[in-house]
């Protein structure tokens, strides 16, 4: 008998860091859902100031956290950017398990979907101008509270890899800074 996916679904974002915010909409849809892909976007890119994380630190970001909280039915996988809208939504599913269902409040994400056929709905809400990777890794920066912002698994993995001092110095530029992609 072939299986049904209707109620699998799919979330992408950067999760540079993983942050509160980003934990209720993966909450939410993964209840929502009998299974959630979770897509690490711009997967090849770290060690920059917009993505100062490995896609296996982020990775291990979001696993840790589910776990923690005790949400079972997800998968993780990374997603390299491509940067060829027409060919975007297959080469995303050429890397996940099977959806049908995607969360989404990008424009752009949402139009792609909904041109390949399937059912976007809007990812719930949540304050975007305290939760957002932008924010925390400013903190980080200028030395301010940032660790109530994120899980408490994702803080540990920030200080077991050193994340904070690999922020502040990649933000610092120079003509030794990595390149930027």
């Amino acid at each position: 008998m072939k299986r049904n996916y209707d109620n699998y679904s799919l979330v992408v974002g950067r999760f540079q860091p993983l942050h509160k915010g980003h934990m209720d909409v993966i909450r939410k849809c993964a209840e929502e859902s009998e299974h959630l892909t979770i897509g690490i976007g711009s997967a090849q890119y770290s060690h920059t100031p917009e993505n100062p994380f490995t896609a296996g630190e982020r990775y291990m970001m979001i696993n840790k956290t589910l776990r923690d909280e005790g949400i079972e039915n997800y998968s993780i996988v990374p997603i390299e950017d491509i940067n060829r809208y027409p060919v975007w939504v297959a080469h995303v599913t050429s890397l996940v398990p099977p959806f049908r269902r995607v969360y989404s409040n990008n424009p752009l994400t949402r139009r792609l979907f909904v041109e390949s056929g399937y059912e976007v709905r809007e990812s719930p809400l949540y304050n975007r101008e305290v939760f957002s990777g932008t924010e925390i890794r400013r903190r980080i920066i200028c030395d301010e509270e940032w660790r109530s912002l994120v899980p408490e698994p994702v803080a540990k993995i920030i200080d077991d890899i050193d994340g904070v001092n690999r922020i502040k110095q990649i933000s610092r530029g120079g003509n030794d800074a990595p390149l930027r992609g």
